[in-house]
């Protein structure tokens, strides 16, 4: 069958929200209050780690580089999702959405490098006490948080390169609540045959981060479990459940979207796994972090304090 190539795509239209007529303004008002929640409550961990001295070692920098890279992770979908919710255009140009696509993919593969990386230092912290201080030196932290940061944004430089040069000319919805790649690789007018060798290149790094996190835990809690006093066990196990928390909701619901291959959801189901990676996971990480976590709870309190106390020093 010939394609024809006359018409060139230059927008695409989201089918993934519920329409204007049904309510959708519902839908927004919580979507709104979850941003403004992500970006505040992570804002807070991010300044609260860097204005506490006492927290200022390997494990704390890099929860607030996460948190740092969790408030543009969301930027780069939720306000078009907002904006589509009140909206009866719901469209976005094909340079928008390769653009959402990069900053989305490439935030999100710098914070599966930087939850390894969290696990590795927890690993060594717990496993190797008194070669931690001379293994997780400041230069090497500083080191890690930036190679995770760009190595996160040039490892998909490529495969949007590759995108951007093939021709859509056919039907324009994006059967999801954003861009993303299978959606997007399925308008193409061409071979859609790479869309396989995608999903096996997406599931490989997914797993082999999962693996490394995984194995590195499953020595922690071997370790844990041989501390002979309670107490020490209880403070080791405390330091690591967050991170562990954090591992499972942002991996969970990754696999669950990249690691179905031919599988096909309903649409509903879609776009509910899309909100549980892209919305819910980035909003409980700023609670986990802060209330599982006595000396960052002790640090927000004290920035919240200086924060008031300001005004009145002023005056």
């Amino acid at each position: 069958m010939r394609i024809n190539r006359s018409t060139s795509v230059t927008e695409f239209l989201f089918s993934g929200f519920p329409q204007f007529e049904d309510g959708s303004f519902l839908f927004f008002i919580p979507l709104f209050f979850i941003y403004i929640f992500i970006v505040i409550g992570n804002l807070i961990v991010f300044f609260a780690v860097r204005m506490d001295t006492r927290l200022h070692n390997p494990m704390y920098n890099f929860i607030s580089i996460f948190s740092f890279l969790e408030i543009w992770y969301t930027t780069a979908t939720i306000p078009k999702m907002l904006t589509n919710l009140i909206s009866k255009q719901r469209t976005i140009s094909l340079i928008g959405c390769l653009l959402q696509m990069y900053f989305f993919h490439s935030l999100g593969n710098s914070e599966g490098i930087l939850l390894t990386t969290m696990a590795i230092d927890r690993y060594v912290a717990i496993c190797n006490p008194l070669r931690y201080p001379t293994i997780m030196t400041p230069r090497l932290c500083a080191q890690l948080s930036a190679g995770s940061c760009i190595f996160g944004f040039l490892v998909l430089l490529p495969e949007i390169a590759w995108i951007s040069t093939l021709p859509f000319c056919g039907p324009n919805q994006i059967h999801q609540i954003f861009c993303d790649f299978e959606p997007v690789l399925h308008l193409a007018c061409t071979d859609t045959s790479m869309i396989l060798v995608e999903d096996v290149v997406h599931a490989v790094a997914i797993i082999f981060s999962v693996l490394v996190i995984a194995i590195s835990y499953m020595r922690i809690i071997t370790v844990i479990l041989r501390i002979p006093s309670g107490e020490g066990r209880r403070k080791a196990f405390s330091t690591c459940a967050a991170h562990l928390g954090v591992f499972l909701m942002f991996y969970g619901s990754v696999s669950l979207m990249y690691l179905r291959f031919s599988a096909t959801f309903p649409p509903i189901l879609d776009t509910a796994i899309a909100l549980m990676f892209a919305v819910l996971a980035p909003f409980f990480n700023p609670i986990i972090y802060s209330l599982r976590n006595k000396d960052m709870k002790i640090a927000i309190k004290k920035l919240l304090c200086s924060q008031k106390m300001l005004p009145t020093s002023a005056s």
